[in-house]
């Protein structure tokens, strides 16, 4: 097998693509990288090979993947020989890929824009209850992602998304809602219920998120 490389930028979605790795047991290169005034520094573009330079990034032998469902498929689809992350049942196969397009397309797009806003609002909005109103607005619809992901949550054993153990749908929401409930993104108050929680305790590689993240944690 050629080497694994993994790109990784301190508390950002590589978190997910070392989740995976593990629960893989495939050996690999932890390529790390501390964030430069909340963003990617210039070494890390300058030694992923990629034309974003954004985490995460893997390199399998002379491949280079970016995206971190993208990398999510490439390894499920090339190593996961028991596919127990990605599974052959059409049914979970089908939820366990609607859950790795949820993080990004659904999760991470309408909490993302509350991060933003906080970043760039300007002083009189944050002081006037502009910025306020504003999130209270874009939280409405992170609220319904919770409450979505609280009633899948239910149906099952409480601790998984698709069936009774990990799979690729744990290792890509973890991130997507722990950086929800964490940052106070428009969850009212921290998780609609005690499913996202308990789930995203359970959500756990082999090796613990603070070692996986240099020792400085997820977020």
């Amino acid at each position: 097998m050629p080497p694994l490389t993994l790109y990784f930028l301190q508390s950002s979605r590589s978190i997910r693509i070392a989740y995976l790795l593990e629960e893989l047991s495939l050996p690999y290169t932890l390529e790390f990288h501390n964030r430069a005034n909340n963003a990617a520094p210039p070494a890390l573009k300058q030694t992923c090979g990629t034309g974003l330079g954004r985490a995460p990034v893997l390199k399998d032998g002379d491949l280079t993947i970016q995206e971190s469902g993208a990398i999510t498929d490439y390894l499920c689809e090339t190593y996961d020989t028991s596919h127990r992350l990605l599974p052959t049942d059409p049914t979970q196969r089908v939820q366990v890929r609607q859950w790795i397009h949820a993080a990004e397309g659904t999760f991470m797009v309408h909490c993302l824009p509350i991060t933003y806003s906080r970043w760039y609002s300007p002083t009189p909005s944050k002081e006037n209850g502009t910025l306020q109103e504003l999130e209270e607005g874009l939280g409405i619809n992170v609220r319904k992602d919770l409450d979505w992901l609280e009633a899948e949550l239910a149906k099952g054993n409480g601790r998984f998304l698709v069936g009774d153990g990990v799979t690729a749908a744990d290792t890509m929401m973890a991130f997507s809602v722990q950086f929800i409930l964490v940052k106070g993104l428009g969850s009212g108050g921290g998780g609609r219920g005690p499913g996202c929680r308990r789930g995203c305790g359970i959500w756990k590689a082999r090796r613990d998120i603070s070692e996986l993240s240099g020792g400085q944690g997820m977020f």
